[in-house]
């Protein structure tokens, strides 16, 4: 955080304190006058990112005096331990001021929305009535996720809910800078990354040209939508399935759309989806879309046909649940305002109301000879000295390998030239390396 942000910041948390102590002795009848919070003057020109974010939200000062609150416990947690007093006359702290009980006992008060409600409004009914309407799952604050709200679809907030950043947030207010969440417990996907580009992605006209179009679409949706006029007819987002064999580029392809739009791309762990209890894959998924709704995220389900699969006639409760889910599934997917790509190597396997819904579906065929020397050639010729005895163009007509099972031999026949201690690729070691990778799916070798 650059200096400006710095004194923007302290001045922030020194109103903050300045509020809290106000509220606090006109509580406790220390002071005579009305209670009346002083005002937070964010005046001024300096260039300052937490300005600026506040400005760009159109905070007033309701809504900055609930974030500051929010942001104190991790900045400057002793703004908050006059909320610690006890009340004699029960032996506990005193209900009106509110605070997490369970997170208090690491050392410090955390706020709840009841403590931002104590403070803003005191006993103040109508004034109560008017600060509670933030925090509904509606407004901003929640919507946006910039603070941790509640489960999608409750009405109200329970003012036992602490007050917390969300980690996306956190990072844009204080660094400026875009978080990247990565697979854990609360968010089941893997952000996938890659340094190649269009030219390492080796596929026929008629498929590339597939893929430029979803690239062109989301280029220019909103054109298309807004300025044509053509939202009434058209869902925003896209919707895209890639089905064939494993290694054909799938998965890059995925990651290089990414790259063109300037989008993270998520590829979803679905062992962390699916649940073998009733509603549980259901609330899995829900926690993931609303994380991505608002992020401009590309969401990749890879072999999606493990949950993306038909549905079958019901027999029997657990039937009836599992078709319950896909009818979830197709919901979300297709209400969903990004892109979503869904990899499968069979399509057969998919559902047919998904197949409905798709705006592409595109085969990735396993490569043809001259596509493979392609491969062959970017992946091996460019960083290796190749000898004399290896006809890379034979190689290519006589094996029938994915890009993905190419790579693999190429890691082999690297391994081979290091143990070797030498920088030359003989016709021996393509051979070994060929070998060994179509044994692993029982493929008989000429």
């Amino acid at each position: 955080m650059d200096n400006n942000a710095t004194r923007i910041l302290d001045h922030c948390l020194d109103w903050l304190k300045e509020c809290i102590d106000t509220r606090v002795k006109y509580y406790f009848e220390l002071v005579e006058d009305s209670c009346v919070l002083p005002s937070l003057d964010l005046s001024g020109n300096e260039n300052s990112g937490l300005r600026e974010w506040m400005r760009r939200y159109e905070l007033n000062q309701d809504e900055c005096f609930i974030v500051m609150l929010s942001i104190a416990p991790m900045i400057r947690p002793e703004i908050l331990d006059v909320l610690f007093t006890e009340n004699k006359n029960t032996g506990k702290r005193y209900t009106e001021f509110g605070g997490s009980p369970e997170n208090s006992q690491l050392g410090g008060f955390v706020p709840t929305i009841q403590t931002a409600l104590f403070l803003l409004a005191g006993g103040d009914l109508g004034r109560r009535l008017a600060v509670m309407r933030i925090f509904r799952p509606t407004h901003f604050l929640f919507k946006n996720r910039i603070l941790e709200g509640p489960e999608k679809g409750e009405a109200v907030i329970s003012l036992q809910t602490a007050l917390k950043f969300t980690s996306e947030a956190l990072y844009e207010l204080l660094w400026q800078e875009e978080y990247h969440p990565d697979l854990r417990a609360d968010f089941p996907a893997k952000r996938v990354m890659t340094r190649l580009s269009w030219d390492d992605l080796v596929l026929s006209p008629s498929v590339k040209s597939q893929v430029m179009e979803i690239r062109t679409w989301m280029q220019h949706e909103e054109k298309i939508t807004e300025e044509w006029g053509m939202k009434k007819f058209l869902k925003s987002g896209y919707r895209a399935l890639f089905h064939g064999p494993p290694g054909t580029g799938k998965t890059l392809t995925a990651g290089l759309i990414g790259n063109a739009l300037g989008r993270d791309v998520y590829r979803i762990d679905l062992s962390m989806i699916v649940s073998k209890y009733i509603g549980e894959t259901e609330k899995n998924l829900a926690g993931l879309f609303d994380q991505a709704e608002n992020k401009n995220w590309v969401l990749f389900f890879d072999e999606a046909d493990a949950l993306f699969g038909k549905r079958t006639q019901t027999q029997s409760s657990n039937d009836r649940f599992a078709n319950q889910e896909v009818s979830y599934l197709l919901q979300r997917v297709e209400d969903f305002p990004g892109l979503v790509i869904l990899a499968s190597n069979f399509k057969g396997n998919m559902d047919p109301a998904f197949m409905r819904r798709f705006q592409s579906l595109i085969y990735f065929p396993v490569p043809k000879p001259e596509q493979r020397l392609r491969l062959w050639e970017s992946s091996l010729k460019q960083c290796l000295k190749i000898a004399d005895d290896v006809d890379l163009e034979a190689i290519s007509r006589r094996y029938e390998l994915a890009g993905g099972e190419i790579v693999n031999v190429v890691r082999s026949v690297a391994i081979m030239v290091a143990a070797r201690s030498d920088v030359e690729v003989r016709a021996k070691d393509v051979d070994v390396a060929v070998r060994k990778e179509l044994q692993k799916d029982g493929r008989v070798v000429s």
